[in-house]
């Protein structure tokens, strides 16, 4: 029988790059609920089935919801009996969510609740997947490499409810043996990614000659730095954690049981370097200024760092370089420069 797969937020960045994914390397057949607010964008949904055989495209559908709201019976019915459930639906927009914690508490924490609890509902689950983010580990001094069960130490009010979420999926997983993973991304770039986000932002500064802001520390003049990973790279990994016979890893990490991966790019860089990358694969100058971190935001840490040796142990790292990646969104993105309008 055809498994079927629910993804929250799928008209957004990361999901609809998953659903993609699923729909080349599976048969399954896919539910996907999304509000279209800031970060969803049917466009990117549109353009990718219309890549696709019909027989593929129909394979998805979609449902409008706001997950701030209960799923009622009718909505629970629409989505039927699923077998996955991979929950990408989040708020992430730091400097609103420094603006407006109030929103973000009810976009990831009750929002995660509500599916958590749609998930009770599933008879036929097999895995639920919570997308937390390498912020709630907070900034990584230099050398240091957050492992999976790392503290957390939330600087942003974003990083603290995608904590607090994580947190509640964990709960389900011990108090109703929901069968939870949870994933920590890094920074992920790739195409039809919104350009307010670093990568689309400097392509598109370079190509018309803007001044690209670089945050840096004030004293050494160090840019801040990443591990990024491409949006690619995230759903592929996403596949392989879902194929994983977890009979084969670790499960008990001295009583707290939830599996947790981290998936993370293959090199770090810093911004400045990133964006001198993109230059030089555009052939154009880069203009640029140095920008105290402290001051730009509050809340603003300079660098995230986690580690990938869990996941690389299990037998999963990123398929290309990081500069093979990038060229290829960068050239992708000029491309299709529709993508840079604000």
């Amino acid at each position: 029988m055809t498994k079927k797969v629910l993804v929250t937020g799928g008209a957004g960045f990361i999901a609809h790059h998953v659903i993609d994914t699923i729909l080349e390397t599976t048969d399954w057949d896919i539910i996907t609920i999304d509000r279209l607010d800031f970060s969803g964008n049917l466009n990117r949904l549109h353009e990718l089935l219309a890549s696709k055989p019909a027989h593929v495209s129909k394979r998805v559908k979609f449902i409008f919801h706001d997950l701030k709201a209960e799923l009622n019976p009718q909505t629970s019915n629409l989505i039927g009996d699923v077998n996955y459930i991979l929950h990408l639906a989040a708020g992430s927009h730091v400097d609103r969510a420094i603006e407006n914690p109030l929103e973000f508490v009810l976009d990831n924490v009750v929002g995660t609740c509500n599916i958590l609890n749609f998930a009770r509902t599933c008879k036929n689950l097999i895995r639920f997947v919570y997308f937390s983010t390498d912020e709630v580990f907070g900034p990584a001094p230099r050398d240091v490499m957050y492992d999976e069960r790392a503290r957390y130490n939330s600087t942003n009010p974003y990083s603290a409810t995608k904590a607090g979420g994580e947190e509640l999926a964990v709960s389900f997983h011990n108090t109703y043996s929901l069968p939870v993973y949870i994933c920590h991304t890094m920074n992920v770039f790739g195409q039809r990614q919104h350009p307010e986000k670093y990568v689309p932002n400097s392509i598109r500064n370079i190509r018309d000659g803007g001044l690209i802001t670089v945050h840096a520390d004030p004293v050494t003049g160090q840019p801040g730095s990443r591990f990024y990973v491409h949006v690619n790279d995230v759903a592929d990994a996403l596949m392989f954690i879902l194929g994983l016979d977890d009979t084969k890893f670790e499960k008990d990490y001295g009583g707290a049981k939830c599996p947790k991966f981290n998936i993370v790019g293959n090199e770090e860089i810093d911004n400045l370097e990133l964006i001198k990358i993109i230059g030089n694969i555009m052939n154009k100058e880069v203009n640029y200024k140095l920008i105290d971190f402290n001051k730009s935001r509050p809340g603003h840490d300079l660098r995230y760092s986690l580690s990938g040796e869990y996941m690389k142990s299990l037998g999963w790292v990123p398929k290309l370089t990081l500069r093979g990646r990038i060229e290829e969104v960068v050239d992708w993105t000029l491309e299709h420069n529709h993508w840079l309008l604000a």
